[in-house]
């Protein structure tokens, strides 16, 4: 990151140990990307903002920032990944009412997310009732509880997902109980009851189908990776100074996995940004998509090798409570879990095999 976004990072890297927790609070960090003016710099030049993961001329600001966040706290980059990912979906299939309503609110500090997975006993579904319409069921896996002003939700369908944009601040409806991981803890997700909510027809946004759109439903994934990369970079640098603080890196064992993880790091940013640059040209290619399923594939790699080195490098000591290592670690290793690996990795060998191109002719 450049210099002025130093304080900023140094500041949720400081409270990270503290929101490591069950019901940690990180409406301190929400605040200070407010401040920054992160949170508006999602949105589209015309409307305020810097184009961050929404224009092409955004895309080196999106990579940065999410890589500058995994480094500084996985959770504050969790979230904000969510956001840049509603406000893209509101600019791109949003009416004009709706985009100008989200671009208010997020100028006024409010965060956005998207909660996709429905509860599996109470799936979501939208009912047309007298001049509205309105929201049964529930979202679980909803990042951000508490947090999240708004989410842009999917909507279930046999001719595909419709997005609808619904109100979250109502903490009644929200429960986090259910969020007994070991990693991400501060992310506070958990399930979101929608039973009752009403919306408005400006509200949807777009038409069925729309959210499964190539290059920005998989396509969109290097976003995320660019958060994972960045926390395994958090990691390396940990490794490399508590190697450091006890005398043991010249041990060749040592130096072949500091030369290991050096190119593995190297390797995934490489990969993601040649993803992010083509997914988010204005021109871009439904075929995109699977450069971006490709980098995800070498990002879980290589984050994964990043991992064995540091627990095989410092042995017990990756695993001691309270450390950074070990709460990167536990964090890194959940957030690689996101979301459906096996199936990803599956859609792009699938493309790639029918295709017979090459990585680079994509």
């Amino acid at each position: 990151m450049t210099e002025p976004h130093a304080p900023l990072l140094q500041a949720i890297a400081a409270r990270a140990a503290a929101s490591d927790r069950t019901g940690g609070d990180l409406s301190p960090d929400i605040a200070g990307l407010h401040e920054a003016g992160w949170l508006a710099a999602c949105l589209p030049l015309e409307r305020g903002g810097q184009g961050w993961g929404c224009a092409p001329e955004g895309a080196a600001g999106a990579f940065e920032a999410l890589r500058g966040l995994g480094r500084a706290n996985l959770s504050v980059a969790r979230l904000f990944e969510g956001h840049i990912n509603a406000v893209k979906l509101a600019m791109l299939y949003g009416g004009e009412q709706a985009r100008t309503r989200v671009a208010q609110s997020v100028h006024a500090g409010e965060l956005l997310g998207v909660w996709g997975a429905d509860d599996p006993e109470s799936p979501l579904t939208l009912t047309p009732q007298g001049g509205s319409m309105v929201l049964g069921g529930a979202k679980r896996f909803a990042s951000g509880l508490g947090l999240v002003r708004q989410a842009v939700v999917a909507v279930n369908g046999e001719a595909g997902p419709l997005l609808a944009l619904a109100p979250t601040g109502d903490p009644a409806r929200g429960d986090a109980s259910g969020w007994t991981v070991s990693g991400m803890r501060a992310t506070q997700s958990g399930r979101y009851d929608f039973a009752g909510v009403e919306l408005a027809e400006d509200d949807l946004l777009g038409v069925r189908g729309d959210y499964t759109r190539e290059p920005h439903f998989e396509g969109g994934i290097w976003r995320y990776c660019a958060a994972h990369c960045g926390g395994a970079e958090a990691l390396f640098a940990r490794f490399r100074a508590a190697l450091l603080e006890r005398g043991r890196i010249a041990d060749p064992h040592q130096l072949d996995r500091i030369a290991a993880g050096a190119i593995a790091l190297e390797t995934m940013r490489l990969w993601l940004w040649r993803a992010a640059e083509a997914v988010e040209a204005r021109d871009a290619a439904p075929d995109t998509a699977t450069l971006a399923l490709l980098a995800r594939q070498v990002t879980e790699n290589n984050c994964r090798a990043v991992l064995s080195l540091v627990e095989r490098g410092l042995g017990m000591a990756a695993h001691e409570e309270g450390t950074a290592i070990e709460r990167i670690r536990r964090d890194l290793g959940l957030f690689l879990c996101q979301a459906q690996p096996d199936a990803k990795r599956q859609r792009a060998a699938r493309a790639m095999a029918e295709s017979g191109l090459r990585a680079e002719d994509l």
